[in-house]
C-alpha cells in the first residue's frame, strides 16, 4: 500500500506536471525539436521505413524490348530502432519531510530539481537531433592545462559551449579519419580514447571554452568530446541521414545500405562556403528541389542567422513558426527558394556553420510514450534512493529521428 506521503508527492507532481506543460517546458527554445513532427506510440521491436529509390524501367517505344525489360522498383528500407536517453533528478528526504504539511511548498522545492532534469534531457535531446548517432557535441581547438578551446572556423568564437554544462562528465576522442572539407563536425575514434572522465568545473560561452578536471594532458587538438556514455549510443539526427560526406563509414544505417543512390538514401550535400550567404542557401535549396523536394524549413546556428539578417538588410522580411502540438513560436526570416518560400530560423543546437534545408513533413520524432516523460509506469512518480537520504525521479526518452524522403532534404556547409 502506497504510504501518505508516496501517494501525497504521486498527485502533487501527476498535477503539476501534465503532459501539455512538459511540451511547453521542452519546446521553448528548441526549434527543430518542437517542430519537427510527432509520433509517440513508436511500440515493437522495430518501424519500417520503406523507400522507392526508383520505378520499373520496363519502357521502351519498342513493345517487344520493353515487355522484354524485367526491371522492377527499387526499394529500400530503413528499420528504424529505438535508442535511450536518462535524466535524474535527486530531491532530499529531509526537505521532503519538513513541507509534508504544504503540498504547494513541496511542489515548489521539488520542481527546481525535476525541472533541471527534464530540461537536461530536453537540450540532449534537441542537441543529437542535429547530429549522427556517435554522441559527439563538440571538438576541441586547442588545450592549454585542461582549459579546452572549443573547434571553430574563419576566427569565430565557437559556438559549441552551448552544449557544456557545468558538472558534466566528458571523454575525448581522436576523430575518426581526416578533417572534411564539408564540415568541421568530426566522429569520435571508439578505440583512440585519450583521457580518463573529464568533469567540466567552467564554461566560457563568450570565450568558447570549456575548464576540465581530469587527466586531460593528453587532450590534443581535433579530439571529439562526447559525454560520458553517450559514445555510439545516441539517436540518428539529420547529420545521420544527410551526412557531410557519405562514406564507408555511414553508408549503412538501420539495415539498409544508401550507396546505390546516395542522394535519394543520404541526402543532399550543397558546399556555399564560398559564396555569400543568401546565395548559399537558395543553391542548397535548388539542389533538393532539383531531386524532388520542397524544404519548408532552414535552420541554422545563431552566428550564420545573424549574417543573414545582416546581409539582406532592407530586405528581410519576419514571420512566426509555430509548433503544431504546443504554444510555441519562433521568428523566422522568409527567404523565396525554388519550390516556394521558407521559414529561417536559428536553433541553439544546430552545428556552427551549416544550414539544413528540411522538408519538414518528410521528418518525424518518433518515440514511445512523450519525448521526455516522467518514468512512472508502477505509478510511482518518487523512488527511494538505495545509497543517500534522499528520494529520486526519473525522466525517460526512447525513440528515434526518422525521414522517409532523405533525397528532399539538403545540408548546406556556410562556411
Amino acid at each position: 500500500m502506497a504510504s501518505p506521503l508516496s501517494t501525497l508527492v504521486t498527485e502533487g507532481l501527476k498535477r503539476h506536471y501534465k503532459p501539455q506543460r512538459i511540451k511547453e517546458m521542452v519546446y521553448k527554445q528548441q526549434p527543430l525539436l518542437a517542430l519537427m513532427p510527432k509520433y509517440t506510440k513508436f511500440g515493437g521491436e522495430n518501424m519500417p521505413i520503406p523507400i522507392i529509390t526508383a520505378g520499373p524501367q520496363r519502357r521502351s517505344v519498342n513493345f517487344t524490348t520493353a515487355k522484354a525489360n524485367t526491371s522492377t522498383s527499387a526499394v529500400k528500407q530503413f528499420l528504424l530502432t529505438r535508442a535511450k536517453d536518462y535524466s535524474f533528478a535527486s530531491i532530499e528526504h529531509e526537505a521532503i519531510k519538513a513541507s509534508l504539511s504544504d503540498a504547494d511548498a513541496f511542489i515548489r522545492y521539488a520542481t527546481m530539481e525535476i525541472d533541471g532534469a527534464i530540461h537536461s534531457l530536453k537540450r540532449s535531446i534537441a542537441v543529437a537531433m542535429y547530429r549522427d548517432q556517435t554522441g559527439s557535441v563538440g571538438t576541441v581547438q586547442g588545450n592549454s592545462g585542461g582549459v579546452l578551446t572549443l573547434g571553430s572556423s574563419s576566427g569565430k568564437v565557437s559556438e559549441q559551449a552551448a552544449n557544456f554544462e557545468v558538472g558534466m562528465v566528458i571523454e575525448a576522442y581522436a576523430p575518426v579519419g581526416t578533417t572534411v572539407t564539408l564540415s568541421t563536425y568530426l566522429k569520435p575514434d571508439s578505440g583512440t580514447q585519450h583521457n580518463a572522465d573529464l568533469t567540466v568545473t567552467a564554461v566560457d560561452r563568450s570565450a568558447g571554452t570549456v575548464t576540465v578536471t581530469g587527466t586531460s594532458s593528453a587532450v590534443v587538438a581535433n579530439d571529439v568530446l562526447v559525454q560520458k556514455g553517450d559514445l555510439n549510443s545516441k539517436i540518428h539526427g539529420v547529420e545521420a541521414w544527410c551526412p557531410a560526406v557519405l562514406d564507408g563509414t555511414n553508408s549503412t544505417i538501420f539495415g539498409a545500405v544508401r550507396t546505390s543512390d546516395p542522394s535519394r538514401l543520404g541526402g543532399n550535400r550543397s558546399d556555399g562556403s564560398a559564396k555569400p550567404i543568401e546565395e548559399a542557401l537558395v543553391d542548397g535549396l535548388s539542389l533538393a528541389a532539383r531531386n524532388g523536394g520542397g524544404p519548408t524549413h532552414v535552420f541554422m546556428d545563431f552566428a550564420s542567422y545573424a549574417n543573414l539578417e545582416k546581409a539582406l538588410g532592407s530586405k528581410v522580411i519576419y514571420s512566426v513558426a509555430e509548433a503544431a502540438d504546443a504554444s510555441v513560436g519562433f521568428q523566422t526570416i522568409k527567404l523565396h527558394g525554388p519550390s516556394g518560400t521558407v521559414d529561417v530560423i536559428p536553433d541553439i543546437n544546430c552545428q556552427p556553420n551549416v544550414a539544413w534545408a528540411l522538408q519538414l513533413d518528410t521528418w518525424s520524432l518518433n518515440s514511445l510514450d512523450e519525448a521526455p516523460h516522467i518514468l512512472d509506469l508502477d505509478g510511482n512518480s518518487m523512488l527511494r534512493e538505495a545509497t543517500s537520504d534522499a528520494y529520486e525521479v526519473r525522466v525517460g526518452f526512447y525513440g528515434n529521428v526518422a525521414c522517409v524522403a532523405p533525397g528532399w532534404n539538403c545540408r548546406i556547409k556556410l562556411a
